[in-house]
C-alpha cells in the first residue's frame, strides 16, 4: 500500500483482521508504529522515489496506489507510470488506484490493459470510502 493515511490504516486493519497480509510504504518509517500496530510490515519508501519502492512489491499479489489526495501531478503521472512499468516484473496481479487525476485514472488503464493486469479505480472522495476499497481488492482477488 502506497498512501491512504488514516484510511489506509483502517483499511489495513481491516484486511489483517481477515487473515490478509499488508506492507504500507512510510517516508522514513515515520508511521511505522502505527502500521505495526495494526499488523502491518512497514517499508521505508517514499513515491516520489519509485526505485525505493521496488522491493516493497516482493511478493505482493495487490498494488494499493492510495495518493487520491495529494496533489502533485507527478504522483499521477511519471512516477505512477515508473511504478506500473515496475509491476510488469513482479508478482503483482492487480493494481487498485485512487484516483487523483483525471490523467491517472487513464494512464492506470493503458498501462494495466497493455499489461493484461486486473485494475480497479477507486475515488479518494467516496462516502464511505472504506467499503469502496474492499469492494476493489476483492473483485481483484477474485479475477
Amino acid at each position: 500500500m502506497v498512501g491512504g493515511g488514516r484510511r489506509g490504516l483502517a483499511l489495513a486493519e481491516a484486511l489483517g483482521a481477515e487473515g490478509h497480509a499488508f506492507r504500507i510504504a512510510s517516508r522514513g518509517g515515520a508511521r511505522r508504529a502505527e502500521i505495526e500496530a495494526v499488523g502491518g510490515e512497514c517499508v521505508d519508501a517514499d513515491p516520489d522515489v519509485v526505485g525505493t519502492l521496488r522491493y516493497a512489491l516482493d511478493n505482493v499479489t495487490i498494488l494499493l496506489w492510495l495518493l487520491g489526495n495529494v496533489d502533485v501531478e507527478p504522483l499521477h503521472g511519471s512516477r505512477w507510470k515508473m511504478m506500473l512499468e515496475r509491476t510488469i516484473d513482479s508478482t503483482v496481479r492487480g493494481v487498485v488506484y485512487e484516483r487523483g487525476t483525471d490523467a491517472g485514472a487513464a494512464l492506470t488503464r493503458q498501462m494495466a490493459e497493455y499489461n493484461g493486469i486486473p485494475f480497479d479505480l477507486i475515488d479518494a472522495g467516496a462516502d464511505p470510502w472504506l467499503p469502496a476499497a474492499r469492494a476493489a481488492i476483492d473483485g481483484l482477488l477474485r479475477a
